[in-house]
């Protein structure tokens, strides 16, 4: 089992993640596109990228607000896996 960030490793994972924040025991953006096809297409470009890693956000769907919320349920908390996944999309929502 992957071991659970600090909080100072989590505060130092989010200095590098903008846009990210923490809520508990998950981190969470919202992204908004400009339209919902466009909000679809990212959300299927994370779910290559959250399989291809084996670790898979939870993700909701508002129009063309998509919100992931990144959380290891395996170990209770946020590991290294998640800041890893919030780089990974933050580098999809670019494209």
């Amino acid at each position: 089992m992957a071991d659970l960030l600090s909080d100072t490793e989590i505060d130092a994972a989010l200095t590098g993640l903008p846009g990210w924040s923490r809520e508990g025991n998950s981190l969470v953006r919202t992204i908004e596109s400009a339209t919902f096809p466009d909000a679809i297409a990212l959300v299927s470009r994370v779910a290559e990228a959250a399989e291809e890693a084996n670790h898979h956000p939870d993700i909701d769907i508002r129009w063309r607000k998509v919100t992931y919320r990144l959380s290891t349920h395996s170990a209770g908390g946020i590991t290294a896996a998640d800041p890893a996944l919030a780089r990974r999309i933050d580098s999809l929502a670019g494209e």
